[in-house]
């Protein structure tokens, strides 16, 4: 695996109607799957909505959904961790600016000692280069595949 793409962690973009129950589905497919739900956001349009979920085993994640008649794709993403305090998502966005790295959307996590924020760039390896080059900490997918830890 290069070393860009080592960093470009899989998003389930699940494109779905906004009607109670759908989250449901979805979470349930996963249980049924025993795939691990690491982190999700969900974003509303006009009748309609955007799950974007992580998970453990993403390639899994997707025939169910599939199956399941969901209409989802791969998002490529990346997971950059920032300091766990008061400041932290502060000082990483205020890094990015610096890089010239422009976020379309974001969601974070807390994972003692650390936190996350995953991150949609236009172009993504140009993003992890700038990012990489800046020396914020960049989690490759491996993060996402068994109980893991921050590097702090």
């Amino acid at each position: 695996m290069n070393m860009v793409n080592e960093f470009k962690i899989k998003q389930l973009s699940i494109f779905s109607e906004n009607k109670p129950g759908r989250l449901a589905a979805v979470a349930k497919a996963m249980r049924d799957e025993k795939i691990n739900i690491l982190a999700f956001s969900i974003a509303e349009g006009a009748g309609y909505g955007v799950i974007r979920v992580i998970v453990d085993a993403p390639e899994r994640a997707l025939d169910r959904l599939i199956k399941d008649g969901f209409m989802v794709r791969f998002t490529d993403v990346i997971a950059v961790e920032m300091s766990d305090k008061p400041g932290g998502l502060y000082e990483l966005t205020e890094m990015l600016a610096k890089a010239g790295v422009n976020i379309e959307y974001a969601y974070a996590y807390r994972n003692k000692p650390c936190a996350v924020l995953i991150i949609r760039v236009e172009e993504v390896d140009d993003g992890i280069a700038k990012i990489r080059q800046h020396g914020a900490k960049l989690l490759d997918s491996s993060h996402f595949q068994v109980d893991s830890n921050c590097s702090r």
